[in-house]
């Protein structure tokens, strides 16, 4: 099946970075962001490398040397097409970014069932190229928004990019409810989200697993109130939970609440 939902809010996003970096001039453009090491124009280069190796186009030679933020070989393939940027303008990296873009976009609109129903490798383990494209919405979404944050350009905080990532990052809040938050058994936390995007999510521990569920048995032993931009943040480990307190609100049980929102980032 061609999944024509997950083209459309790819295109949404690229267009709207495209959008985003027309509005930027080259100081703009070299800001740092919250990834260590990265500026806005770096997190531009990084998507322009994974759109080149999904369309088949030779990768960029790894550097001769790679900073203390590159971990993986994930990290040294993502650093290696970011590096090979640096020496150029902002406006030097937005121009292959359009042309990649809508390449990327007609390759996509034109493939066939089988194109996406190949196998691929995917941060979740294996699966399909539509698999891949379905996280890849999270990824670019993710990155719009790191270079938004850095160049105090704030936009696409809404629609169905912003949708489909908070829903893809709340499928980990069992993990964080049950296992890293030790909220006890047959006990619920309620996390409710504000803003652009609202949730309303019950999760709860029954025979040592978390799940999330309709409603608790029990009144929840803590709600935790944040806005959806601040989940984004968390859930991503941009920032830590203490840099945007005054934008967390935690009742009941709010040490076992504070633990959960010290333990959101699932992000390698």
């Amino acid at each position: 099946m061609i999944p024509t939902d997950t083209i459309d809010k790819l295109e949404a996003i690229w267009h709207s970075v495209s959008a985003l970096g027309a509005q930027l001039d080259e100081g703009q453009w070299k800001l740092p962001t919250d990834l260590a090491g990265w500026t806005v124009q770096d997190n531009l280069a990084h998507l322009i490398g994974t759109e080149r190796r999904l369309q088949g186009l030779p990768a960029a030679p790894m550097p001769a040397e790679m900073g203390d933020h590159v971990k993986n070989p994930i990290g040294q393939f993502n650093e290696a097409e970011v590096e090979s940027r640096r020496s150029h303008t902002g406006a030097e990296v937005l121009a292959e970014w359009n042309e990649l873009a809508e390449l990327r976009l007609k390759t996509l609109r034109e493939a066939d069932d089988a194109y996406f129903e190949q196998p691929m490798a995917t941060p979740t383990g294996p699966g399909t190229m539509a698999d891949f494209l379905h996280i890849r919405v999270l990824d670019c979404w993710i990155h719009e928004q790191d270079m938004r944050r850095a160049a105090d350009k704030a936009g696409h905080l809404s629609g169905a990019p912003a949708e489909h990532t908070v829903d893809r990052l709340l499928r980990t809040i069992p993990i964080v409810v049950g296992k890293r938050a030790a909220t006890p058994e047959g006990r619920a936390v309620v996390v409710d989200l504000v803003g652009e995007v609202e949730r309303h999510v019950v999760c709860e521990v029954n025979d040592g697993r978390a799940a999330i569920v309709d409603a608790a048995a029990l009144d929840p032993l803590s709600t935790i109130t944040v806005d959806s931009e601040v989940f984004i943040v968390l859930a991503t480990g941009r920032r830590p939970a203490s840099a945007v307190a005054d934008r967390i609100v935690i009742s009941g049980d709010t040490d076992l609440g504070q633990r959960v929102v010290d333990n959101l980032n699932m992000m390698i």
